[in-house]
């Protein structure tokens, strides 16, 4: 069976789940594969429990019609994703990066949607299963699709936007994550400029890109459609400008647009102040792209205005965090090298309150391959330039450093020692890796 046929059969049964535990009747049972497990063997029960096909790439598992023999499954997944978004004559953008990326989705998806209806990913959903399932939720009610892709190997971007086939993109950012799969920082650029390479291929493709980094700017080629952003007020005329006013500790920034259309259209007012609900410095980039993007798409500056200053972070990205004893600022859904040092800047700048302190609680940057103990020896010396010094830290790769802070073997370790000693009036900063578990320590906090 082609891949036209199948989709004629997902337009007849418009649910595919892999999840067999969660088989609505008449949706199509599609076996994905793990590491430790094989959806072939759960064929069987998913049809049992109600579903209409079961799509398998294991030929001893097919018993009757009702079982359609693929190749590969997870191709298959992505191929029919990639024919439900053909059916769209609608813009898609693409977001990949670093750092930053949900977080510039959401503020993007945020700002879209003051004028349009909007596909997002939700969460993270932004690896070769996700993407594919973010696709296949588009309806003819939507207007503009954001589809946030992830990277953790060489190819990985060039799979995703193969799939999703993006009208245009914006790379957040590279830095030294995942060097693990990648093998060195030249990998993640070139991974990353993936979305570029395939924007490049189209006619009218279009990058939203963030003019101060050389790094981004470097991989564009002349004959690319771009609009650029800067935090740099001297930028030249064609960029979306804006520059941080204050971070105690949420961020208030400004921003206007280029130079030259102010100048043709004889606007009077250029600076937009916006007050956000947003923790970091290093947010005012993710913020402008979301403006460039909001611009780009006819979006009223009242409008951009009025979703930035309501947006509020969650799931453990920039939030500010009020408890009973102390104030947090909980970044604790992911770290790098990059994300780390920039969230330690932004911390050795906001002020305390009076007879308030400072603490840090920093967890592992994993998947940094052969490059981890540079790395976390980099940010233990970085913290004793700072002059902070109450600071815990916590996982094997912290533990492996030379230093004086306390250590914590794991998230556990930190835990009984907050059930005998709570830190009190503290702004406390808790960073680290998802795998960490820092996120379970606020609510102790």
């Amino acid at each position: 069976m082609d891949i036209k046929e199948l989709y004629k059969l997902y337009q007849q049964h418009p649910c595919i789940t892999t999840d067999s535990r969660d088989c609505p009747e008449g949706s199509i049972f599609l076996a994905l594969k793990g590491e430790k497990f094989d959806g072939n063997l759960y064929a069987e029960g998913a049809l049992q429990k109600g579903c209409a096909y079961a799509i398998v790439d294991n030929p001893e598992v097919v018993k009757d019609d009702r079982y359609i023999l693929v190749d590969n499954c997870l191709q298959t997944f992505k191929d029919i994703a990639r024919e439900h978004r053909r059916q769209f004559n609608i813009p898609v953008i693409g977001i990949t990066g670093t750092n930053g990326k949900t977080t510039t989705k959401e503020l993007i998806k945020a700002v879209l949607s003051e004028k349009y209806n909007v596909l997002a990913t939700e969460g993270n959903f932004n690896n070769d299963v996700g993407v594919p399932k973010t696709l296949l939720r588009l309806t003819k009610e939507h207007e503009i699709a954001i589809i946030e892709m992830g990277a953790s190997h060489p190819g990985d971007i060039k799979t995703l936007v193969e799939t999703a086939e993006p009208t245009c993109g914006l790379i957040t950012n590279v830095g030294r994550a995942h060097l693990q799969g990648f093998g060195s920082f030249e990998g993640v650029v070139k991974t990353k400029g993936e979305l570029y390479d395939y924007l490049r291929s189209k006619e009218d493709g279009l990058v939203f890109i963030n003019a101060d980094n050389d790094y981004l700017v470097d991989m564009l080629t002349d004959d690319m459609w771009c609009t650029p952003y800067s935090t740099d007020p001297d930028n030249q005329y064609g960029c979306i400008s804006g520059e941080v006013l204050s971070c105690d500790p949420l961020l208030k920034f400004r921003w206007r647009k280029p130079l030259m259309e102010l100048e043709e259209t004889g606007a009077s007012q250029k600076w937009h102040k916006v007050q956000t609900n947003l923790i970091g410095s290093y947010n005012i980039d993710n913020l402008l792209a979301a403006i460039a993007v909001g611009i780009n798409f006819g979006v009223d500056r009242k409008q951009i205005d009025h979703a930035l200053e309501n947006y509020v972070p969650t799931n453990n990205r920039s939030q500010l965090v009020q408890t009973e004893s102390n104030r947090l600022i909980v970044d604790a859904y992911n770290a790098n090298p990059s994300s780390m040092m920039a969230a330690l800047d932004n911390f050795h700048m906001v002020e305390t309150k009076e007879g308030e302190e400072k603490m840090a609680i920093l967890g592992d940057m994993r998947e940094l391959g052969e490059a981890s103990a540079e790395e976390h020896q980099k940010i233990v010396d970085l913290l004793a330039a700072s002059g902070l010094k109450n600071i815990w830290l916590v996982g094997e790769e912290f533990g492996k450093t030379h230093t004086d802070y306390r250590k914590f073997a794991d998230v556990e370790a930190v835990k009984a020692e907050l059930q005998q000693h709570k830190p009190e009036h503290q702004l406390i900063l808790v960073k680290g890796s998802n795998g960490t578990k820092l996120y379970q320590l606020p609510e102790l906090l």
